[in-house]
């Protein structure tokens, strides 16, 4: 009677366990997109984050969605222009500091929002923000800059949607900040103990699309990273085709990289591969 008890309890236990793991996998997959982009409606302006000459647009995606985008042209009818996709949280405005750092240094630049914020009126996807990089260079490329003058610059969760965006479009260079291998490599070290591998809509495969860049590439990333740790880095800067440059920053966390000189290396890289050095190739 005791033996039986204890199987049955055994059973129950196990039923329980097994229903639980269920119950957080499911949670997992119906929740993942909350937890990769952190969406966010305000309309930011640029006179109110020190930018006045950067104008406020409206982007036109394929889809019909028209995230918003801040826009600075260049020093000059064939200066370079920097396409900047930010991480998945925030707004543009907050990188504002960072396009000033280069409109001061003579380069165009736009800000690309997505189609999460600034009351866009779009669902956050893998899909939807290729859709919005695409809009984003193409705006650019209506400016009547060519796209061996645009240099598509991803920070973080951005990181995808350049690297992307650089299998398409053959751009002067391309810029990876704080970047990883793909959103599969991330979450399975974050959430180990799940089949993250079936689950995931979204995973950014950086590291399979880089076979297909033709741009000269930059990696940077700090050695003390723990939102995306600098291994990922590491392994998708390993997957970049030549010419390449990495740095790998010590003391460099999530949100330091330019106090510690990030910037002044994007900067140099640009000057000797961008903007006095041979052009990346046409239109594409």
């Amino acid at each position: 009677m005791l033996a039986r008890f204890f199987i049955r309890l055994g059973s129950a236990v196990l039923i329980l366990a097994i229903a639980g793991y269920l119950a957080v996998a499911g949670l997992m997959f119906f929740g993942q997109r909350s937890i990769l982009y952190h969406p966010n409606d305000l309309v930011p302006r640029p006179v109110d984050f020190g930018v006045p000459e950067m104008a406020a647009h409206r982007l036109e995606t394929a889809d019909g969605f028209r995230p918003l985008a801040w826009w600075a042209p260049g020093r000059g009818k064939a200066a370079p222009v920097i396409v900047w996709f930010h991480g998945n949280g925030g707004h543009i405005g907050q990188r504002a500091g960072r396009a000033r750092f280069f409109i001061d240094a003579g380069y165009g630049v736009l800000l690309a929002g997505y189609r999460y914020n600034a009351r866009a009126g779009g669902d956050p996807s893998e899909e939807g923000l290729l859709a919005d990089g695409r809009a984003a260079v193409e705006f650019v490329r209506s400016r009547g800059v060519r796209t061996d003058r645009i240099i598509l610059y991803g920070e973080s969760l951005g990181t995808g949607v350049a690297t992307a965006m650089a299998t398409e479009y053959r751009a002067a260079g391309l810029v990876l900040d704080m970047p990883y291998s793909s959103v599969t490599d991330l979450a399975s070290e974050r959430y180990w103990f799940l089949p993250v591998r079936l689950l995931l809509l979204d995973t950014f495969d950086s590291e399979s699309r880089m076979a297909q860049v033709r741009s000269p590439v930059l990696v940077i990333h700090g050695e003390n990273d723990r939102v995306i740790p600098v291994a990922f880095g590491r392994k998708l800067f390993a997957a970049a085709p030549e010419p390449k440059e990495g740095h790998f920053i010590p003391g460099g966390t999530h949100g330091n990289l330019y106090r510690l000189g990030a910037g002044h290396l994007v900067l140099d890289f640009l000057e000797r591969r961008v903007a006095h050095g041979p052009r990346a190739g046409g239109p594409g």
